[in-house]
This record gives C-alpha cells, sequence and structure tokens, in this order.
C-alpha cells in the first residue's frame, strides 16, 4: 500500500447502528472482523462470528499434545510482499511480547534466520538430487512464454496437460511447482499463469525455496491465536456449534438484500432477521472440510459427503447466477482431494536423517528443511517438512513436530504395497523412512513417533478449471449488504490457496459495504518491473546467456540502465 493510503478512515454515518453476522471462523472472517473495528469502526460487541465446529481458524489450524500427537493440517508458505497480510498483522500485538506486533516478530525472525533449502529434492532411498536448475529447454520457455501473454479468457477451462507437451510435466520445475504448490496436472492452466505471475520475482529462488518466509510457530499459535485475542479483548461474539444453512435475500433488479440468515445452534433451528444496514460475511466454500483424522494403527475414512460449508453455498447460489456455480469445485472429489500426515518424533533417529539430510541441527531453533524436501520417484509423490522447533508452543525439547502429504493418494506404495489412502499411520511413515534412507531403522524409529493422518477431499478444489462467473465476486454486482469471503471468491489478479487472498477478500468486502474512501492494498506488480522479467527470463534459461543478451547490453552500456540484465 502507498503510504498516501495509509489514511485514518472517518466512522460511517449510522456505524453505531450496524450489526455484523460473519459465516465461519477462518482466517477470512477474522480478518474482516478486524477490519470492520479498525477502519470501519464498528464496536466489537455488534459482530457475530458463526462457526459450524468446535475450532476457530478454518483451515489455519493447529493442535495437540506429544503424548496424543500434534496435528496440522496444513502449512503456508509466506512472502514479504503479502500487501493484504501484512498490513492487518501490523496493528495485531504479538502473544509473546505485546510491546511488539505480529509482523514486527515476523519480520525480525526471518531477517535473523533466512529460509534456504539445502535439500529441495532426494531419490533412490536419501539421495539428494541436483536443484541448482530448473531442467527447461527452448520449447518449454516457449511455452511459458506463451501462458504469459495469453490472456484468462482465451484459456478458460483449459488445464495445465492440455497445454504443455508431456515432456514439461516431466522437468525439475513442474516438480518443484507441484510439490510446492499442490498443483497436479488436471488443475487450472489460468491459476498457473496467475501463480506465475503474482511470484515471478521468486522464481529465481525457486529451486531453493529463497524467498519464502515461515512463522516462529505453528500457523495458528503464530497467526491465529493472537488475532483471536485482539477479537476478544474488542468484545467480538465468538459462536461455535452454529451451522448457517441458508440465507433469505430480497432480490430485485436493482438490488439483493439479506433479510434472514438460517442456522443450526446447538441442534436447534434458529433464525437472525437482518436488515439493509446489517452486514452479513460468508465463507463460501471449504477445503477443509469433511476432512478425517486416523490414527497410528487406524486409516482415515473418505467422507464423500458435501459438508456444511458448501451446501450452504449451493443454496445460495439457487437464488441468483451471480453468487456463483459451486459444483464446478466441489463435484469430483478424486481430483481435489489428497492426504497429509502429522509426525510426532519424541528422542527419535529421525533427527538424525534430517540432519544428513540437510545439514542442519533440527533442535537449533532454526531453519531445518528450509520448506519441503520432495521425493521425486515416490509414487505417492511425498513431501516433507520440518519447520523451526518446536514447532508448537507446549512442545517438549526432545520432540520434534514433522508434517507430510502426498499428492497421489490412490496410487500404491513403493515399499508398503497399498494405496496411500488405505494406510495407517504406522504404514505411512514406514513408507516415507524407506524413502529417507532408513530402511534398516524402520523397526526401532516406529516405536518413537506418533503420526497422526488426515484425508482432505476438497484440498486442492480451489484450483479445479473453471471460467469467469464459477466463483462470485466479494461484492457480487447489486448486493447492499453481502459479502463473500475465503478461497472460492474471485479477486483479479491474485492467487488462491494463500492467506494473502483470504485477507484481501476481508478488506474488500469491508471497504465495499461500508462505502470507506480507503483503497484496497495493491497486488503486488512484479509481472510489471522489467528487471523482475529479466531475472526469471534468465532463470529460465539456467543461468546462460539470454537471446540477444549481447546486443543489448551493448546498447546500455554507459548508461543509466546498464546492469538491467
Amino acid at each position: 500500500m502507498r503510504n498516501y493510503q495509509h489514511i485514518s478512515t472517518l466512522a460511517p454515518t449510522g456505524i453505531e447502528k450496524k450489526k455484523a453476522y460473519l459465516v465461519g471462523a477462518g482466517i477470512g472472517s477474522l480478518a474482516a472482523a478486524a477490519y470492520l473495528i479498525r477502519d470501519g469502526h464498528m464496536d466489537g460487541k455488534n459482530i457475530t462470528i458463526l462457526e459450524e465446529s468446535n475450532m476457530i481458524g478454518g483451515a489455519m489450524d493447529g493442535y495437540g499434545n506429544p503424548k496424543d500427537g500434534y496435528i496440522i493440517r496444513g502449512g503456508r508458505e509466506m512472502e514479504e510482499n503479502y500487501e493484504c497480510c501484512w498490513d492487518l498483522y501490523s496493528q495485531i500485538p504479538s502473544i509473546e511480547d505485546p510491546s511488539r506486533t505480529v509482523l514486527d516478530e515476523f519480520r525480525e525472525l526471518n531477517i535473523a534466520d533466512p529460509n534456504e533449502s539445502t535439500c529441495r529434492v532426494i531419490e533412490n532411498c536419501g539421495e539428494k538430487l541436483d536443484f541448482s536448475s530448473l531442467g527447461l529447454d527452448e520449447s518449454h520457455i516457449k511455452q511459458l512464454t506463451k501462458l504469459f501473454l495469453v490472456t484468462e479468457e482465451d484459456l478458460g477451462a483449459t488445464t495445465v496437460e492440455q497445454f504443455f507437451d508431456k515432456s514439461f510435466l516431466e522437468t525439475d520445475m513442474w516438480c518443484y511447482w507441484r510439490s510446492m504448490f499442490a498443483f497436479e496436472n488436471w488443475h487450472s492452466l489460468v491459476e498457473m499463469k496467475r501463480y506465475m505471475e503474482r511470484f515471478m520475482h521468486l522464481l529465481p529462488g525457486m529451486s531453493r525455496l529463497k524467498g519464502i518466509m515461515f512463522t516462529k510457530y505453528n500457523q495458528y499459535d503464530s497467526m491465529i491465536l493472537p488475532l483471536i485475542n485482539w477479537l476478544k479483548e474488542e468484545k467480538v461474539v465468538f459462536k461455535n456449534d452454529s451451522r448457517v444453512t441458508d440465507l433469505d435475500i430480497d432480490i430485485n433488479e436493482k438490488s439483493k438484500t439479506v433479510t434472514a440468515i438460517h442456522l443450526i445452534r446447538n441442534g436447534k433451528e434458529e433464525i437472525i432477521n437482518t436488515t439493509v444496514d446489517d452486514l452479513v460475511f460468508v465463507t463460501n466454500g471449504s477445503m477443509t472440510e469433511n476432512s478425517t483424522l486416523g490414527t497410528m494403527d487406524k486409516a482415515p475414512v473418505l467422507n464423500t459427503g458435501v459438508g456444511g460449508c458448501w451446501n450452504l453455498w449451493k443454496n445460495i447460489a439457487k437464488k441468483d447466477a451471480i453468487f456463483g456455480r459451486p459444483e464446478v469445485f466441489c463435484s469430483d472429489i478424486e481430483k481435489s482431494k489428497w492426504e497429509s500426515f502429522t509426525i510426532t518424533c519424541t528422542d527419535s533417529k529421525v533427527a538424525d536423517i534430517l540432519k544428513k539430510l540437510t545439514g542442519r541441527d533440527p533442535y537449533s531453533g532454526k531453519v531445518v528443511t528450509g520448506g519441503i524436501i520432495t521425493i521425486k520417484d515416490s509414487s505417492w509423490l511425498l513431501s516433507i517438512t520440518c519447520n523451526r522447533q518446536p514447532h508448537f508452543v507446549n512442545q517438549p525439547k526432545n520432540v520434534l513436530v514433522l508434517w507430510a502429504y502426498g499428492l497421489f493418494p490412490n496410487k500404491i506404495g513403493d515399499f508398503v504395497k497399498k494405496r496411500m489412502c488405505d494406510c495407517t499411520g504406522e504404514e505411512l511413515v514406514t513408507e516415507l523412512l524407506y524413502h529417507l534412507g532408513a530402511k534398516d531403522d524402520i523397526a526401532e524409529i516406529i516405536k518413537t513417533v506418533n503420526v497422526i493422518p488426515c484425508m482432505l477431499p476438497y484440498v486442492t478444489s480451489q484450483f479445479m478449471p473453471r471460467v469467469k462467473g464459477d466463483r462470485p465476486s466479494v461484492v457480487p454486482k447489486g448486493c447492499t449488504n453481502l459479502a463473500f469471503l475465503g478461497q472460492f471468491t474471485e479477486i483479479p489478479g491474485d492467487c488462491v490457496f494463500t492467506v494473502e487472498y483470504s485477507i484481501r477478500s476481508a478488506i474488500m468486502g469491508v471497504y465495499t459495504l461500508l462505502k470507506l474512501e480507503k483503497q484496497v492494498p495493491e497486488v503486488y506488480p512484479s509481472k510489471y518491473d522489467i528487471r523482475v522479467i529479466a531475472a526469471a527470463t534468465k532463470t529460465l534459461y539456467s543461468g546462460k546467456p539470454l537471446p540477444a543478451e549481447g546486443i543489448v547490453k551493448k546498447l546500455l552500456k554507459n548508461t543509466t540502465l546498464e546492469g538491467l540484465i
């Protein structure tokens, strides 16, 4: 956000009479509540967050203990140009030191302990591979250039595998890309294009995960809990076990106004009547809906139901096409699921394995794997990460917490001859240890770990091929008091599957419905920076001279642009 936009907003007329209801307690709703208070000048006691589960934080969860095991359903890769995210957390006090903000704490940590992978890919049971380049040839670079230049409208619902040659899908770049962002061959090419443009400035460090940043602890302790505490201090009302089932919406030619919220709270049906003066924010769709857990001796059972969040969106969408088409995202679980598992290690040889692979002491409190290590020849395409330890505030010094996931849960393992989705926690870690080169130590290590598998039916549903109109605008045309939040809204130029996307939707929703004079922070425009484009292009060519580079350098010699390439 430019400094000219850093203003203190005027309180909207009548704000003291307004109430806000936020459906879902993920980061989108939490951020919206914060902006209603900070920039909308709404009294916190007039804000109610309705959540169907007993947890706050949505996909950004993290809980457990060393005895029963810790659970993380996923993690968040951050970077310094998350303008909306850092705008929010520049105002939220740190739990460890309330005199500093979450942003202060995060920035200081990542400057002191910058992230960089020393072991990005392995194969042949623990053999480290060269990851110094993206492994592209001229034909692949031409295809990537074409993708950069083509419009989203022209791409439509094209998938990655429909656009690229098969040889591209075997390159190192695609291995890094798909494992880092959880892209499948059948996912939306438009979403890949957005990622490529949005994070072009990070391309030179992509294979080493340089420029990626992580929190001190897990995402819940480091980001969600400080925000919850601040909102509670502001008297925001949290109501769990509250499943919203439908909205009554008065629709006419000029406007669309929510008049009632239907919900089931503590097993009883309730109705909250709303007026045009009230605000309703709905998180439509969910990546973690219907996720199920397993144990060391039990595989998670795939829940193929639609779930409350998706059903709510379907009910809303029936009322008007402008509210999107949820079926595009939630109708093919086989293409939107993958499985993850959290490994709690106590006095375990796993620490020695990590030290051998990374050259780093996992008990040092500093970067360990520096992001994911991908096992290239794994039939499940396993990736594993060990973030800074302790990963949980209550984690003992002799305990490590690791997280792993597989993109192909329906495939048979290479050592454990079962489909990943049918495996117990013990079988999952057995397959992982085999690929890490610890086959002879499996029996001993099994005694020191607790593994909790998690099956996520909709975890990549936001990447499903889609066209304009499939996702609703944050504030659809004509809506007077309704906004959508999260990963299934349409925000031009930004990337789903990020914290930034959800927080951006929250700012857009609040600023639009309250008609605030403050502008939403701009999406970082790296694709328009010639320096970024030049550096990214050189990376695609593995550092080799670019076409006509010699001529360009000669033309720029002894000018203010010398050194551009």
